[in-house]
């Protein structure tokens, strides 16, 4: 079974940024410009297995730089 994305333009992923960042916390959201795929919105959790390197937590980082 064929995994089908749903793709945003460019346009709607700004102007809908916030939908666009809970559609990719469940699925890739590939988005186009001018009708061509440019890039993929995914999950920090996705992200993370596909690349096998943890995501920094910028809360931590900033909290380190304070000490």
């Amino acid at each position: 079974m064929a995994l089908v994305m749903k793709a945003m333009s460019a346009r709607a992923a700004k102007n809908a940024f916030g939908l666009m960042i809970d559609t990719a916390r469940a699925e890739p959201v590939p988005i186009e410009k001018h009708g061509r795929g440019v890039v993929v919105g995914i999950s920090v959790k996705n992200y993370e297995r596909l690349s096998g390197k943890p995501m920094a937590d910028r809360r931590t980082a900033r909290n380190e730089k304070k000490s």
